[in-house]
């Protein structure tokens, strides 16, 4: 068997270590989950959007569809710094020493970007949305029977993408570190990044002007953020591949 063949053999066997592992750790997160899940549930029943709203379960199954889904999204946040973790010791020995210290630290900083995102869309967009929302049926004289099942079907489709869509300047950042893209294809294909986060932000928002520029100025400037991120980290990674070679010769 040849060098090439054992390297890939290697890299699937590795793969494989690193699937384990995240899947082992997501199973105990779902058990936390659900008892976790309960005191959550409750919580948001009873904040000022909740309370407008007569919540009914339309079906014997919507609360425990309830029930799981925030255990399962409970047990995704719990499980993503192990699985960022894993993702980045199977590409770490592609990477240089201090690259390997550096993209470590993006962690805690995708986490942190993960529960802003969320505190966003929770905190600033999801009360406009629920008062846009009431203020047509008020104007329609429409009497809103909600589905509790519904309800947070609706909460979680529009938080949960934002937690992953302010992961864009670590992303950004690791993609530059790993040489896959560079700030001056980000600033070239800028125009094109700016319709597909407005066509994001149509997907994820009422059809209504302000909401929608609610989602689509934040995302604009994530997305210049992100440039200005992988600039810093281009200049940083050229140094060190600098210095790395000429310390070889």
């Amino acid at each position: 068997m040849t060098q090439n063949e054992m390297s890939v053999i290697d890299h699937i066997t590795e793969l494989r270590k690193r699937l384990v592992i995240v899947v082992v750790f997501f199973f105990l997160a779902v058990i936390a989950g659900f008892l976790l899940s309960r005191p959550i549930i409750i919580y948001l029943q009873h904040t000022e959007e909740a309370k407008s709203l007569t919540l009914n379960a339309f079906n014997l199954t919507d609360p425990l569809m309830v029930y799981m889904k925030f255990a399962f999204i409970i047990a995704f946040v719990i499980t993503s710094p192990i699985i960022l973790y894993q993702f980045w010791s199977f590409v770490s020995p592609g990477l240089y020493e201090k690259e390997r210290k550096v993209t470590l630290s993006y962690i805690p900083i995708s986490l942190l970007l993960f529960l802003l995102g969320i505190s966003f869309s929770y905190f600033i967009l999801f009360p406009f949305v629920v008062e846009f929302m009431e203020r047509i049926s008020n104007d329609l004289d429409i009497n809103q029977v909600i589905g509790i099942n519904e309800y947070f079907t609706f909460l979680l489709q529009l938080t949960m993408p934002f937690g992953i869509l302010f992961q864009l300047p670590v992303v950004i950042m690791f993609l530059t570190r790993l040489g896959i893209v560079t700030p001056m294809f980000l600033t070239k294909v800028r125009k094109y990044a700016y319709f597909v986060l407005l066509v994001i932000a149509a997907l994820i928002t009422p059809p209504e002007i302000t909401s929608h520029l609610m989602v689509s100025i934040p995302l604009f400037i994530l997305y210049e953020i992100s440039i200005w991120i992988s600039r810093i980290s281009y200049r940083n990674a050229q140094k060190l591949r600098f210095k790395e070679e000429n310390a070889k010769k």
